[in-house]
């Protein structure tokens, strides 16, 4: 619907040619921004300058289609600015497209516009008797403002469907700032506007669907990861955050080597898929080796097994001294039984040490010394037992006693390759991606946390020039969510001087970015994720260490 309208577009042709001009100008911003909100707000503004508006609203379409939303409100007589970049919020309550009867709602101007797709212009909103504007009546009690001229547009997209509405209000004439009325070439160029506005925020809907798409399928192979082993989860969620958190520092950080680094929001979320992806080769990873916490842990934890064996000894050992006691009758030698019960318990006190050791062994919490090694490979070859098929064997196998002197951790050096094959695989899944343009850095951002400055990590051997600032901040990140956790199986998570004092080694001997790590300690980017993902236990004093 378009009421008549008095000609009073004085426009000349340079005039027309000028805003047709800046429209096209307009329409380029529009394709360039990526925010929704700032997007919005950026029409309405558009719109009321090329129409010298002194007000306006955009509403978006809500989702199921019902009503219309309040996005941005401006009256720049009034100083009314709600919604977008004011700090002020919109209150007003949405505005429904169907009445209680389920009816089309024609009798707000807005509804109107959005169910028929047309342009309503309206020359005086007091006189006009097609629509009900009693609260914009009730507005202007309020304020004192004489809300007048109308021009309510559709914002159509290449489908045809209605995405939302801009309403203009009260034209104002350049020379004298009265109010009239919003003309022919208003409505055609604020029409072509809403067009252009309608497939660029489209298209920028379309993006972010695609985008929380693609995170979600992120989510999916975190979420399969984290289903195979509870205690990887939680990591592939809080590197990511320290990540950007690192990230941000740096890029506010004006002094020293890294004063010139910046990010743009594209950087942004590259790095962010980058961080959220960094560790998604682990979905190739066995469960038994992610989760192993114990040195003899496989499918289970093999020292039952070693338990039952030492039943089995101090079984034999008891029937071996009975049987010897047997053999002195009928005669009673009360001595020499009592000197196999001593025996016997002598044994059994032993087995029961070597017992307990092997299973403090099988912890992996302590360094392995060298005559710890030489304690399991004797217990290992010294005792024997009868296996299954009744025949003396050593009591641990070979593979349970390589495992069983593994001088650090619980992982024997094949298990810890195959755990470290997990960047490998990450790199050869992102690289197999065709990413687009301003992703295309993620395989080298999430593929190089595990390289060191000096040339000596994996999975290339990659020295610090060779590596980007945000791949090394990813290698921060990494270890210190790892030195932290308190969610892995095989130990506790560190105290904040115990794991930043390991760091600090670690700087000195080349292992990782010395400025990076200087501006995680002076931002104080460590506390930050303390207190977001860290116990208060673990949140101690490390002033010394700065």
């Amino acid at each position: 619907m378009t009421t008549p309208q008095k000609n009073t577009d004085l426009d000349t042709v340079e005039g027309l040619l000028g805003r047709l001009d800046q429209l096209n100008n307009i329409g380029a911003a529009l394709s360039k921004e990526r925010d929704i909100t700032r997007l919005l707000e950026y029409i309405l503004l558009a719109a009321k300058g090329i129409t010298h508006a002194d007000g306006g609203t955009v509403y978006s379409k809500v989702t199921n289609g019902n009503s219309l939303r309040f996005e941005i409100l401006r009256t720049d007589s009034l100083n009314l600015a709600k919604g977008g970049s004011a700090n002020e919020p919109i209150n007003f309550p949405d505005l429904p497209l169907v009445n209680a009867a389920g009816a089309p709602n024609d009798s707000l101007v807005a509804a109107y516009a959005a169910i028929h797709a047309v342009t309503v212009n309206i020359e005086d909103a007091y006189t006009d008797p097609n629509f009900d504007f009693s609260g914009t009546r009730k507005f202007d009690q309020n304020t004192g403002y004489r809300s007048q001229s109308f021009l309510t547009v559709p914002m159509c997209n290449q489908d045809g469907d209605v995405i939302g509405v801009l309403q203009l209000l009260n034209a104002m004439t350049p020379d004298t700032q009265e109010v009239t009325t919003f003309s022919k070439a208003d409505q055609q160029l604020v029409e072509s506007l809403a067009s252009q506005a309608a497939i660029a925020l489209s298209n920028r809907l379309l993006m972010t669907q695609l985008e929380d798409l693609f995170e979600s399928f992120i989510g999916l192979i975190n979420l399969a990861i984290d289903e195979k082993s509870p205690y990887t989860g939680g990591h592939c969620q809080r590197v990511p955050a320290l990540t950007m958190l690192l990230a941000e520092a740096a890029s506010q950080n004006q002094e020293g080597p890294l004063a010139d680094f910046s990010m743009s929001e594209l950087d942004r979320y590259e790095l962010k898929i980058a961080g959220l992806l960094h560790d998604c080769g682990k979905i190739t990873t066995p469960v038994h080796v992610v989760d192993k916490a114990t040195k003899l842990q496989t499918l289970f934890d093999r020292i039952g097994l070693i338990d039952t064996r030492f039943e089995v000894l101090k079984r034999d050992a008891e029937i071996d001294a009975l049987r010897k006691q047997l053999a002195l009758r009928p005669c009673v030698d009360a001595s020499a039984e009592g000197a196999i019960t001593n025996h016997l318990a002598q044994q059994r006190k032993k087995l029961d040490e070597e017992r307990n050791f092997l299973r403090s062994a099988n912890s992996g919490g302590e360094f392995m010394t060298d005559d710890d090694v030489a304690r399991v490979r004797h217990i290992g070859s010294h005792y024997k037992w009868r296996n299954d098929d009744g025949l003396p064997t050593y009591f641990l196998s070979l593979d349970e006693t390589e495992n069983l002197c593994i001088r650090k951790g619980t992982l024997t050096p094949v298990e810890r390759d195959t755990i470290n094959y997990h960047i490998v695989a990450t790199i050869k899944m992102l690289e197999k991606l065709p990413w687009p343009k301003h992703l295309k850095n993620v395989p080298e951002f999430a593929g190089g946390h595990h390289e060191r400055m000096d040339g000596k990590g994996y999975p290339k051997g990659l020295t610090r020039e060779q590596m980007s600032v945000q791949a090394r901040i990813m290698g921060i990140a990494d270890i210190f969510e790892a030195l932290t956790a308190s969610d892995r199986p095989y130990k506790p998570g560190m105290k904040l001087s115990q794991a930043i004092g390991i760091m600090v080694k670690m700087k000195e001997e080349g292992h990782i970015d010395p400025d990076l790590f200087d501006i995680f300690l002076q931002h104080g980017v460590h506390l930050r994720y303390a207190e977001e993902f860290l116990s208060p236990l673990q949140i101690d004093h490390i002033q010394h260490l700065v």
